[in-house]
């Protein structure tokens, strides 16, 4: 079991205050992200759960596979949902010389997600670990940096696909930013809440929208 924060602090939040945590809506509206893919196992079943509620949801890609699954990334935008840049290869900021990390983003940006989005410039850091100085750099590049208020814990081998669900469920409220991946390691805890998520919000007259 890893160490993490389901729900993330309110210290945290104001000690980064660039970045996009969450949003203030007094309607009923849930923001699902998706990181890590496109990938064949997971992300097809992703798009045809979505679709069965008409939600909408945004997914944080990793550059080298768009690279290899175009067909499956371009399903994504084709479906009406938003893209982001996960790194072209995921970076963990914390070990990465800054400018290293500025490039090897606009390396996805360029060659992979402006080849069918050229006005998207939303940007997730891998393990949600960004020095300031990263920071800084991607927003004068004009990026707009999406963390989120709820880690569901999908890529926890130590734990079960209920405890998955839970943290969800127990912290999810109006405006939150659910993260979730569509990686092979997530892939029996996602197929498993997923539906259930959906479902459960859906008819409590949640809708679910993409970050744009």
């Amino acid at each position: 079991m890893h160490f993490y924060l389901v729900k993330t602090p309110n210290f945290i939040k104001s000690l980064y205050k660039d970045l996009v945590w969450s949003f203030t809506v007094s309607e009923k509206k849930l923001y699902l992200t998706f990181d890590d893919g496109p990938t064949p196992e997971i992300t097809l079943f992703i798009l045809e759960q979505l679709k069965n509620y008409n939600a909408k949801a945004t997914f944080f890609c990793v550059g080298e596979n768009i690279e290899k699954h175009p067909a499956i990334f371009k399903k994504i935008i084709d479906e009406g949902h938003t893209v982001g840049n996960h790194t072209n290869n995921h970076l963990n900021g914390w070990k990465t010389k800054t400018l290293d990390y500025i490039d090897n983003i606009e390396k996805a940006q360029k060659k992979l997600i402006n080849q069918y989005l050229s006005k998207t410039k939303l940007f997730r850091p891998p393990y949600g670990k960004i020095k300031f100085s990263q920071i800084e750099k991607l927003k004068e590049n004009g990026y707009k940096i999406i963390m989120w208020d709820i880690l569901s814990g999908d890529f926890d081998i130590g734990i079960s696909k209920e405890q998955v669900l839970n943290n969800i469920l127990k912290n999810t409220v109006n405006g939150s930013i659910i993260v979730m991946h569509d990686h092979q390691k997530a892939k029996d805890k996602l197929q498993y809440c997923l539906p259930i998520i959906l479902k459960h919000y859906t008819s409590l007259g949640f809708s679910f929208e993409k970050i744009t």
